[in-house]
C-alpha cells in the first residue's frame, strides 16, 4: 500500500511542476494594462507612474508581455521591478488570467 501512495505523491508532484511556466514582460499597473503611461501621467517615469497608479488608484500589478495582461497573485515583490523587464515563474491559472506566482528575476 505505501507504494502505491509514494506513486501518487509522485505523480502529483510532478503534475504541479508541469503547470510552472516563464513569462517575461514588463510590469506595470491594471489601470495602464498595455505599459502606455502617457495618458494618466502619474509621474514622469513608467515606473513612478506604475506604483503611483497601484498606490493611489487601488490597481494591481500586472505583467503586459506585449500582447496579453497577466495578474499577478503576489503585489508586494513587483513594486522594486516596477516598469522594468522581468521574467515571471509561476503556474497560470487560464481562466482568470492570473499567475500564482513563484518568483519574479530581472530579464536578461
Amino acid at each position: 500500500m505505501k507504494p502505491l501512495i509514494f506513486s501518487l505523491l509522485i505523480i502529483a508532484a510532478l503534475a504541479a511542476a508541469q503547470g510552472k511556466q516563464k513569462f517575461t514582460g514588463a510590469i506595470t499597473d491594471s489601470m495602464c494594462a498595455e505599459a502606455d503611461h502617457s495618458r494618466m501621467r502619474m509621474g514622469p517615469t513608467d515606473a513612478e507612474c506604475t506604483t503611483a497608479c497601484v498606490s493611489a488608484h487601488d490597481a494591481m500589478y500586472v505583467l503586459y508581455d506585449g500582447k496579453e495582461v497577466y495578474t499577478l497573485s503576489d503585489q508586494r515583490t513587483p513594486e522594486k521591478f516596477a516598469g522594468k523587464k522581468v521574467t515571471v515563474t509561476g503556474t497560470l491559472d487560464a481562466r482568470t488570467r492570473t499567475i500564482q506566482v513563484d518568483s519574479i528575476t530581472a530579464a536578461k
